[in-house]
């Protein structure tokens, strides 16, 4: 295997902890746009796979790779005083004030790759002025290089756009970027760009759900040093 130059990181399930910081903000949306019925609180939640009482989502979830205006279509035939627009534009304005848990030192990994000479990104499914958002709340926009969310003219994941874009601001060989994300949709993006996929175990997919998709399977970004130390294999 080539030697890795570029790292590209999913945001939510890989920088943060996704039940963690996606759960509440699940709760709370579902109650927001429910107007207090727990009825219809239970019925929108349902609707994006998520699990009310225990606060989890299930594993198949839209929300877990899925786009905000995905997550939206889903909702919107259960409220219909909203359109598509204004309800993706609530959806986002409640992701922007998500508390985000980062699943890992944020500022050591992310300082340590950035010494060895890495390129550093960000592609997500989330729109990109939340996730500039949540990294800067983090203390960790300054070490990226390139974010890009699903509305940033470069398509979405399992696409290979966002990917791509990337590794062509950089003048990065593909096989030389490593895209890290927890997901079966990163995977694929991965696949699709001709990088290598790094999953990780900080979102809901389990190790039996990534390890056929994922050239490693690590449990936080935590251990993307070793992973490098050791050739990336």
């Amino acid at each position: 295997m080539g030697t890795i130059t570029g790292l590209l990181f999913d945001k939510d399930g890989t920088l943060f902890d996704f039940d963690a910081t996606w759960g509440a903000w699940a709760q709370g949306m579902a109650f927001e746009l429910a107007e207090g019925d727990p009825a219809l609180a239970g019925r929108l939640a349902a609707a994006i796979g998520f699990d009310l009482r225990a606060a989890r989502f299930e594993r198949a979830s839209p929300v877990i790779a899925g786009t905000v205006a995905e997550v939206a279509e889903l909702m919107l035939p259960l409220l219909p005083r909203h359109d598509l627009q204004s309800l993706v534009a609530t959806l986002d304005l409640g992701a922007q004030r998500a508390p985000q848990v980062p699943a890992a030192d944020l500022p050591a990994c992310l300082g340590g790759l950035k010494a060895r000479g890495m390129r550093l990104g960000v592609a997500t499914n989330d729109a990109e002025a939340s996730a500039r958002v949540h990294l800067q709340k983090a203390g960790v926009g300054a070490f990226f290089d390139y974010v890009a969310g699903y509305d940033s003219g470069h398509g979405a994941k399992p696409g290979a756009g966002p990917l791509l874009a990337f590794a062509t601001a950089f003048a990065l060989a593909p096989a030389s970027v490593a895209m890290v994300g927890d997901s079966l949709h990163d995977m694929a993006a991965a696949r699709a760009a001709g990088m290598r996929a790094v999953a990780v175990l900080s979102g809901p997919a389990t190790r039996a759900d990534l390890a056929g998709a994922a050239d490693v399977v690590l449990d936080t970004i935590a251990e993307l040093p070793d992973w490098l130390d050791a050739g990336a294999p």
